[in-house]
């Protein structure tokens, strides 16, 4: 009987391990053949609000019947027409419609003209959606007679270029968001990137030009990387590759100081109204509003347009720093004026307009949301819906360093991997040595005994 019973178990258990070696091979070749998820997997945000329901609009109505659109406080789009059909289509679509004496193209026209005149360096203008003019600006270091010239071209333009002095200096902010040291200054790491081969940080273009080897420590034995690739002036945006080729655990995480980093899980561009966080290795993460799109800057070095207009405060070191919302990135930081004691005004490289330009993709969180890893991120998402200004976040909290990355076993459970198929076949594989070494064992010792008994 008790023979039997044996016989019984030992043939449950290799039926069991013959099951869970054909149910681990299923499982295994289901994850190897899923797809991985397209981008309307990605998570909505906020933060890509500016390809919502006030862009779409602009984009359908036309530059001749807008005048730009913005995120009012309540969160709703709000889009600027020139005529009352115009403005019964917005209102229509779910937007609020604000009736403007000129358009975009007005608009347009009017930058066209003062990027024509005789530069000035320490000056830059914004088109103003939200009062329908374009604001030009001077700094402490533009001079009455220059100022004069620039009011002359103004007031040829129209009564809707409005002008204005600022107190403090616009520069670039050389000297992440974690620092980035090399002979050239300091500057702060932005985004990690790749072109499926190889990896990089996507940082400003000011920082140095190519060629720079930068470094973690200021003594310069930890070499992070060398600057392949450099626009500025013009745009602001430079690629640094890794020495080593790939950017490690934590690609997909921004430090914003005491070791805490935000994931990041897209890019997108931003909207007017919008509140946006800005992290950098000299003032860590601030936050605040963007205030205006297409702005030119002209630094001293040079003139740079297509920049987004902040009211976020910067340091010197912090340019190159990320700026984002809802882990969305958005861009890299530029120059202005200011600093974060007083205040001021930050300029930012849009980082859509980087990736295509340099032809790389964000490197971002892994898309089941558990932050396992980083991927190319596929094209940007879009809103749930509208929401607050003041209720936007800077992301999903994660740490920086290696402790980002994840253990092995918790890769392993990831239904999405082939890690779960892997553990039933190891552990079928496993109870079959086991029933056949217990099956060896038995007969061994009942061998032994008809031996002893027939021998003897």
């Amino acid at each position: 009987m008790r023979h039997a019973r044996r016989r019984l178990v030992r043939r449950v258990t290799r039926l069991a391990a013959v099951g869970g070696l054909l149910l681990g091979g299923t499982m295994v070749t289901r994850a190897v053949a899923s797809e991985p998820p397209d981008a309307s997997s990605v998570p909505r945000t906020y933060a890509a609000s500016a390809a919502g329901t006030g862009g779409d609009l602009v984009a359908r109505l036309g530059a001749s019947r807008t005048a730009g659109s913005w995120i009012n406080a309540d969160g709703k789009p709000v889009v600027a027409v020139t005529d009352e059909e115009a403005a019964a289509e917005v209102r229509e679509a779910g937007a609020e419609a604000k009736m403007v004496d000129h358009s975009m193209d007005e608009l347009k026209s009017a930058t066209s003209t003062l990027r024509s005149a005789p530069r000035v360096a320490g000056t830059a203008w914004v088109m103003d959606y939200r009062s329908n003019q374009v604001v030009v600006r001077g700094d402490s270091t533009v001079s009455a007679a220059d100022w004069s010239r620039m009011t002359e071209v103004a007031d040829g333009i129209g009564g809707f270029v409005r002008m204005e002095r600022t107190e403090g200096t616009f520069t670039t902010r050389l000297n992440g968001a974690l620092p980035l040291l090399s002979t050239a200054g300091r500057c702060s790491a932005g985004f990690n990137v790749t072109d499926g081969q190889r990896d990089f940080i996507l940082t400003a273009g000011h920082c140095g030009p190519d060629g720079s080897v930068w470094f973690a420590d200021n003594r310069g034995t930890q070499q992070i990387g060398q600057t392949i690739k450099q626009n500025f002036p013009g745009a602001d945006y430079s690629l640094v590759q890794y020495a080593s080729g790939d950017a490690g655990a934590g690609a997909d995480v921004v430090s914003i100081g005491e070791g805490k980093g935000v994931r990041i899980t897209g890019a997108a561009d931003p909207a007017v109204g919008q509140r946006v966080f800005r992290s950098g290795s000299t003032s860590g993460l601030r936050d605040g509003e963007v205030t205006a799109l297409n702005a030119t800057v002209n630094y001293p070095e040079g003139t740079v347009t297509g920049l987004i207009e902040t009211n976020v405060c910067a340091e010197p070191g912090d340019s190159g720093g990320p700026m984002f919302s809802e882990g969305v990135a958005l861009g890299v930081t530029s120059g202005g004026s200011g600093d974060c004691d007083a205040g001021g005004t930050t300029f930012f490289q849009p980082v859509t307009k980087a990736l295509a330009a340099l032809d790389v993709k964000l490197l971002v969180a892994a898309q089941n949301g558990s932050g396992q890893g980083a991927s190319p991120a596929p094209s940007a998402s879009a809103p749930q819906g509208a929401v607050s200004p003041g209720d936007a976040s800077p992301g999903s909290s994660a740490p920086v360093s290696g402790a980002d990355a994840v253990t092995l076993l918790s890769r392993l459970a990831d239904p999405k991997n082939i890690g779960p198929g892997l553990l039933v076949i190891a552990g079928s594989l496993v109870a079959l040595v086991a029933t056949r070494f217990i099956r060896a064992e038995q007969d061994r010792k009942a061998y032994r005994r008809y031996y002893s008994a027939t021998w003897g």
